[in-house]
């Protein structure tokens, strides 16, 4: 493999993250405990599909065989989706919701700082971009983590039971392939071990003053989204994302 090859392949993985959590959180359109967050809810939406655009984008052009942003998002089977495992479970009740989005910011906040300051100029300019919007999303999410662990009886109950249960697709964000590694001597990418304190510190911070017990960081954790093995779970959210483009190929409106 060779450095463009990775480079593509990690593109692959920042843009189908930020994808396939955006459209988990526009199902929740028309279903918010409240207003304010569905409000909430779809602008951080919008903000991961623009970013996962921009990724897609660089991912086409550096492919140069053809493709749009739009075909790899919409043309792809699941077994060439390169996202995290993480991001294609279901939204549950709003603690599996929030769960999920506190630790998906938490690392992608991490991980944006890292790129911002990457070899690669045109991955640093989205980055930086990213990451204001980022910023905010982790804001929102960690407060709503402390809100409802140290919150009612019932609330504390529910956050703890919802990160007990994500947490076994949290490690795979650390997990290193020969595109990280490659990528990380070049300057492009980060080292995943300095990503992952940084994460773990900010983590134990944020669930002690939620009043909530951290999983232990060597529990089992389920892998395989780098090599496009998934859950099922993705299968069904593709079909629904992908119909009408598959179903009126070139359509426009």
């Amino acid at each position: 493999m060779n450095q463009n090859q990775a480079l593509f392949e990690y593109l692959l993985r920042l843009g189908d993250s930020d994808m396939v959590l955006a459209q988990r959180l526009c199902e929740l359109v028309g279903k918010a405990p409240a207003l304010e967050e569905e409000m909430a809810i779809g602008n951080v939406a919008l903000d991961l599909i623009g970013q996962a655009r921009s990724w897609l984008e660089y991912a086409a052009e550096l492919e140069d065989a053809g493709r749009s942003a739009d075909d790899l998002a919409f043309t792809r089977d699941e077994r060439a989706y390169r996202n995290l495992l993480l991001v294609e479970q279901d939204n549950g009740n709003f603690a599996d919701t929030m769960a999920r989005q506190f630790l998906f910011d938490l690392w992608h906040y991490h991980l944006l700082s890292a790129l911002s300051q990457s070899s690669d100029e045109r991955i640093v300019a989205i980055a930086a971009k990213g990451l204001k919007e980022v910023t905010y999303h982790l804001r929102r999410s960690g407060n709503w983590i402390k809100r409802l662990g140290d919150g009612t009886e019932e609330s504390h109950a529910k956050m703890q039971e919802a990160i007990d249960e994500i947490w076994t697709y949290a490690g795979e964000m650390f997990i290193a392939d020969e595109v990280d590694s490659l990528l990380a001597d070049a300057g492009i990418a980060p080292d995943l071990n300095a990503l992952q304190q940084k994460w773990q510190s900010d983590l134990t911070t944020t669930l002690e003053e939620a009043t909530l017990a951290c999983p232990p960081m060597d529990a089992f954790m389920q892998t395989g989204s780098k090599q496009g093995m998934h859950t099922e779970q993705l299968g069904y959210l593709l079909a629904e994302m992908q119909f009408l483009p598959r179903s009126f190929p070139g359509a426009s409106w």
